[in-house]
């Protein structure tokens, strides 16, 4: 009876851990960008790491969705444009090299791409000069490392930040773009999770549905913070999350 009661606390400690990432999913897709590695590393806690990803795919559409609606008079197709062809590369990378990276070089490899990222961007905000990256070898990395992150992790969204950051995007294109951005090439997942991977069934679509109502709560608290934030203060923000994320993934 004892061990029943310690596997049921257990279930509970799991679901609360999950329920409290959909709710930051929601505020995240509503429009605070920068705290994917909490969300995905609660998930990885709940569910482990490679079953939280097709756990997570359904959720993200729906925050997708909202996003794209929501903020559909703000979006930026040019620079949808410059970053989606590299991001679907990176996705194919991700399917087939994923697995042959081991996880310890690719935690430390990717929270020193964001680090030094988000240094170059504090960088680049305080020089009087305000100098927008325009070489296409920056889209190209950037979305290389997005498409690929994504894809392995659900962690792209820390170079989709930075890119956005660099053009100078105001709050409200960055979100709707972002918006997109990610409502395509998330739909251009969902046949990688379900058939290559596996990591889509009934059983973890039944857990997305029961997580919902809680990202629906989400979306709503991040509306309302994202109208208190004004422009610069949101540019920090996000800066610092990103931040925070890339160390995250660095230190679990």
């Amino acid at each position: 009876m004892r061990k029943f009661y310690l596997l049921f606390d257990l279930e509970i400690y799991k679901f609360s851990v999950a329920a409290f990432c959909a709710f930051l999913l929601g505020v995240s897709k509503a429009g605070i960008k920068g705290i994917a590695a909490l969300i995905v590393t609660g998930f990885a806690l709940a569910f482990g790491a490679k079953a939280s990803t097709g756990i997570l795919m359904p959720l993200l559409l729906l925050g997708d969705i909202f996003a794209v609606s929501y903020y559909k008079g703000f979006v930026k197709w040019n620079y949808i444009i410059k970053l989606l062809p590299w991001m679907i590369l990176g996705v194919l990378i991700g399917v087939i090299g994923g697995g042959l990276i081991s996880e310890i070089i690719f935690k430390y490899s990717m929270a020193g791409i964001i680090l030094f990222s988000v240094g170059q961007m504090y960088y680049w905000e305080n020089r009087k000069e305000k100098k927008i990256p325009n070489h296409w070898s920056f889209a190209s990395s950037m979305g290389i490392f997005a498409g690929f992150t994504t894809m392995v992790g659900n962690l792209a969204g820390a170079f989709s930040n930075i890119y956005f950051l660099a053009m100078r995007l105001p709050k409200n294109a960055f979100i709707g773009t972002a918006a997109w951005l990610f409502f395509i090439i998330n739909i251009f997942k969902v046949p990688f999770h379900i058939w290559f991977w596996q990591t889509i069934n009934k059983a973890s679509f039944f857990t997305s549905l029961e997580l919902m109502p809680f990202e629906i709560f989400g979306l709503i608290t991040g509306v309302f913070i994202v109208k208190k934030i004004n422009e610069n203060s949101y540019r920090r923000l996000i800066l610092l999350f990103t931040a925070l994320g890339g160390a995250m993934i660095l230190f679990n």
